[in-house]
């Protein structure tokens, strides 16, 4: 606990909006009862030990100041700025760098930054800094778009870092052309007076095309695309040696009815169902997964490929798989009417969804019938009858069983956020046409409550055996970050604690369900809380309200949920003792950070990818009218999510309208100083595409009409109260 606190004392000093105050009033600014109140001394006590924190004059507590210098990894920000992650770590986190700071750093370069005090307001100073030596390049490849300047060619690479044109020669070698995507190799690197240069090394075809934007996303994020020939060597052997045979230590439940509920392009099935009634009138819900760790030795060269792959990405219309296809979408893969090898875990639920007892064992299985999410609800719906009776009937009895867990569950705390998701359609020339709204039937939600039941099922089993497993931990909120979301939520309208906890979230999300204020809150509620990551420490799920969980139900497709099939598996063989050994000898928290990083890679990559089709879409739409939704408020704009295309635009601040604007950073809402006009997170807003910088990744957009006129001057000036008018 002491850990936590320390993390919420740093960031609450961290704040912006900090002003030193003694120790009994940070207690109580973090929300810290009497009962804690111990363990938070101690945790102070300890930030003072290091020197992270410091008593200063009449008792006031702040950080430590910074030193006169900073060494660290400068990650850079599409809009110019960027920050420096110490080497060393201190209590103010990563240094801020403003855009005239950066010099020619780039990002991932490990720089040198000088140390400045930036007065932001009310006699406080915010820690700023200056780059003023770069000790070490990171990358000397960039992917961009070549266009012609004049007599020079240039390459304005895509976001990511390194944002100012690099001069190229000689493109005729490579028999590139104006508006071609390409991969750049740096010769000399830029100086106050003159451009970087570089060599085109690849060509990857014309920007904005579907297979371009592809490989451009695969080059830049280095993503590899091939195995090589060990693995390949490993993984056909592997699937010609494997028969299908039942072996001594499987239960054979070949014969029992089994189904596969997957989106309709799913070739890799690493998930089945089936449902069983006992005499007593229990129901025994059994979640079958693909046994991968039997395929997968530890330590072979297709372990070691999956641990450095982390996870298999999914791009807009392509995968990169973790596993080689012949093992991923073959022999591992829970196909229909085929023999496969797969772990189960059987959970047994009485009327009232309470689970009564848990099972696992290794299964040979056979799957009856591959639905897709959509036959599934038909089939529950009683808007089709395809498949036999007894299926259906299996069907319908796992809606109901489904519906009772998330019932159980969301008494428990369970939280369920309402985002608005986009996909993308595709013409017949395999180019992006238009997008939809993603298909959220309850099937999606069924499988989803299965597989957190499974999930939690084996971390509880292997963490009782004392069994060290890397888990899926989602920590509690920050306090400080719940406060701002109380001070959010208020200005919405909402009656909600200083502090907020998950019951509370609940009511409010219940509340806002299909209202246009959903998506305003529901990204206020997601922006309080933190990200789930993998790590070995006993920290629980927050939005799953679960004390242990991890991840066991993909294995084809994240090396985590592999790892736990192992741990797994030593307890299926009655050696814990060895479990504990093997599990031990593993660097668990470094794996964890690992693949965390990858699948963050991997959704960073999905989701530019997809906004980058978007924008090409919309640059046909210049000058059109959408509805949208507010998602953001920033001190120069606010930014705006289309509802029709899910793409996220920016409205400067001068073209609200003839107004006097202003961020309040602590009432998160900007207010037109002459008008009186409140924007707030979640108002609805009609809005006209402006411009589409394709280089730059951004949509411009303006109001449709004026937001706020300034009123004209009258001898006795009408008083308007922030936040009293009428919200759409």
């Amino acid at each position: 606990m002491e850990d936590a606190l320390k993390k919420h004392i740093i960031k609450h000093l961290q704040d912006e909006t900090y002003v030193p105050v003694k120790f009994e009033q940070l207690a109580g600014d973090l929300g810290i009862g009497q009962e804690d109140l111990p363990a938070f001394r101690e945790a102070f006590d300890q930030l003072c030990a290091v020197g992270h924190v410091v008593i200063g004059t009449k008792n006031r507590i702040d950080l430590q100041p910074l030193p006169s210098q900073v060494i660290g990894v400068f990650r850079a920000n599409a809009r110019g700025f960027g920050f420096v992650c110490p080497s060393e770590p201190n209590a103010h986190g990563d240094l801020f760098i403003p855009p005239d700071q950066v010099k020619d750093a780039m990002s991932g370069d490990r720089v040198v930054a000088r140390v400045q005090n930036k007065r932001r307001g009310g006699g406080e100073t915010r820690p700023c800094g200056t780059i003023v030596d770069i000790l070490e390049r990171c990358h000397d490849r960039f992917v961009g778009t070549l266009t012609r300047h004049h007599t020079d060619w240039l390459v304005q690479p895509d976001e990511g870092g390194f944002f100012e044109p690099i001069h190229v020669s000689d493109v005729e070698a490579k028999n590139a052309r104006d508006k071609d995507k390409v991969v750049v190799e740096i010769l000399t690197y830029p100086t106050a007076r003159q451009r970087a240069s570089g060599v085109i090394i690849e060509v990857l075809g014309k920007s904005g095309k579907y297979d371009t934007e592809i490989l451009a996303t695969i080059r830049r994020y280095h993503f590899a695309e091939t195995f090589d020939q060990d693995c390949l060597d490993q993984a056909h052997q592997t699937a010609k040696d494997f028969k299908g045979d039942l072996e001594s230590h499987r239960e054979d439940i070949t014969d029992k009815l089994v189904i596969t509920i997957d989106p309709p392009t799913a070739k890799d099935f690493d998930d089945a169902i089936s449902l069983e009634w006992t005499d007593q009138g229990h129901q025994i819900l059994g979640v079958h997964i693909a046994d991968v760790s039997h395929f997968i030795p530890p330590e072979s060269p297709l372990d070691l490929e999956a641990r450095t792959r982390g996870n298999s990405i999914y791009l807009p219309g392509k995968t990169l798989p973790m596993l080689p296809e012949i093992l991923s979408n073959g022999v591992c893969s829970l196909q229909p009417d085929e023999k496969r090898y797969a772990k189960s875990a059987y959970i047994t639920y009485d009327q009232d969804a309470k689970i009564i007892h848990r099972r696992f064992a290794n299964s040979l299985i056979r799957s009856s019938h591959r639905l897709t999410y959509d036959h599934a609800d038909d089939l529950i719906q009683g808007r089709k009858a395809d498949l036999p009776a007894p299926a259906i009937k299996q069907l319908k009895a796992m809606d109901a069983l489904s519906r009772a867990i998330e019932k159980r569950r969301h008494s428990q705390g369970m939280l369920h956020l309402d985002l608005q998701e986009t996909e993308l359609i595709f013409d017949d020339a395999g180019e992006v046409s238009d997008t939809q709204p993603v298909n959220n039937c309850y099937t999606h939600t069924m499988i989803e409550m299965f597989m957190v039941e499974a999930n939690d099922a084996v971390a509880t089993l292997l963490d009782r055996k004392g069994i060290p497993i890397l888990r899926r931990i989602h920590p509690d909120p920050d306090p400080v970050r719940l406060s701002k979301l109380s001070t959010l939520l208020k200005n919405l309208g909402f009656n909600v604690p200083k502090h907020p906890n998950r019951f509370d979230i609940q009511a409010l999300l219940g509340q806002v369900q299909g209202t246009e204020r959903s998506l305003g809150v529901n990204l206020g509620v997601l922006r309080s809380l933190a990200k789930a990551e993998y790590s070995p420490a006993p920290l629980g799920h927050y939005a799953l309200a679960s004390t242990c969980y991890s991840h066991f139900t993909s294995p084809i497709r994240r090396y985590a949920d592999l790892l736990l099939h192992r741990a797994l598996q030593f307890f299926l063989d009655n050696r814990v003792a060895q479990a504990k050994e093997y599990s031990s000898s593993l660097d668990l928290t470094q794996i964890g950070r690992q693949i965390s990083l990858t699948e963050q890679n991997a959704e960073n990559a999905e989701r530019e990818l997809h906004s980058l089709l978007v924008l090409h879409l919309l640059q046909k739409h210049i000058g059109d009218e959408f509805k949208g939704v507010i998602t953001g408020l920033t001190g120069f704009g606010i930014f705006v999510q289309l509802n029709r295309f899910g793409a996220e635009g920016l409205i400067k601040l001068q073209d609200l309208g003839s107004d006097k604007w202003k961020f309040d950073a602590r009432m998160q809402c900007i207010v037109g100083q002459g008008s009186g006009q409140v924007l707030h997170l979640g108002r609805a807003i009609d809005v006209r595409i402006a411009s589409v910088n394709l280089t730059g990744r951004h949509l411009d957009l303006v109001p449709s009409k004026s937001v706020a006129e300034t009123p004209k001057k009258k001898s006795k000036p009408q008083k308007k109260r922030p936040g009293k008018r009428k919200r759409r």
